[in-house]
């Protein structure tokens, strides 16, 4: 749908942009940090931030300014009323309690992957992931699984839009590298992340498809490194991913 430009609010679109410019890498921003990152000039993100502020969705101690949980209830309330998480998790909990490993499941949004479920049995990286946290789709198991379902053009415009960075000394960086990669991930199924994403982690996806065979999202276990190589991570888990897989496969619409 195209929205005229007289049917925009431009207000509401630069609060969003605002409220998107925080991460969990930028928990904290000042007003000139906040302006930078949502391309917007000083003084609009001074007065976003502080609306943002006088209505309790961000506390300002002088210098930063954070999030506070009350923004959680804009996304939990769109989540909540996604038939996609309330279906996977009752599978993530078991599959989460029979193996001991964290999984999780998401879906695309632009460059990025969206946690919408996840059962956690121990924490392997450094930040807090949950229901509404997003990674980039390039170094992730998840993202990589999710980008092989689309087209080869479609997947080399998304690379070229993605902030690629070195997370790692492992992180793949190089676009073709990662194109190759893709391919190889569509071809044998499921995607293969030794530390790319943060040292220390392995992890293993698969795509979830519905009953026509689209990908409508990724599943996948994250693992402490130290718990064996790839090559036995995925002799050990990838059954059970794929299992679940096809339980799901006539569930998800």
């Amino acid at each position: 749908m195209t929205v005229k430009g007289r049917d925009m609010m431009g207000g509401l679109a630069k609060g969003l942009s605002i409220i998107e410019a925080f991460s969990a890498e930028r928990p904290k921003l000042s007003i000139s940090e906040a302006a930078d990152i949502a391309e917007l000039d000083r003084a609009t993100a001074r007065r976003c931030l502080l609306t943002l502020a006088e209505l309790g969705y961000a506390a300002y101690d002088g210098k930063f300014f954070t999030v506070t949980p009350k923004v959680l209830r804009l996304g939990t309330a769109c989540l909540a009323t996604m038939p996609l998480p309330r279906i996977v998790q009752p599978f993530l909990d078991q599959m989460s309690e029979n193996i001991g490993q964290s999984t999780s499941v998401s879906i695309l949004d632009d460059i990025e992957i969206v946690y919408v479920a996840r059962a956690a049995q121990r924490r392997v990286m450094s930040i807090a992931l949950m229901p509404g946290s997003r990674l980039p789709a390039y170094c992730t198991s998840m993202g990589r699984v999710l980008l092989s379902s689309l087209t080869v053009e479609d997947r080399r415009v998304l690379l070229e839009r993605s902030a690629i960075t070195a997370r790692t000394p492992m992180t793949l960086t190089d676009i073709d590298a990662l194109l190759a990669e893709i391919e190889e991930t569509a071809a044998r199924g499921y995607a293969m992340i030794d530390q790319e994403v943060e040292v220390g982690l392995r992890s293993l996806a698969v795509p979830l498809r519905n009953v026509r065979g689209k990908t409508v999202a990724a599943l996948n276990v994250g693992v402490a490194a130290s718990a064996g190589s790839m090559q036995e991570l995925v002799e050990r888990y990838l059954p059970t991913l794929t299992a679940v897989q096809m339980e799901l496969k006539g569930l998800l619409v």
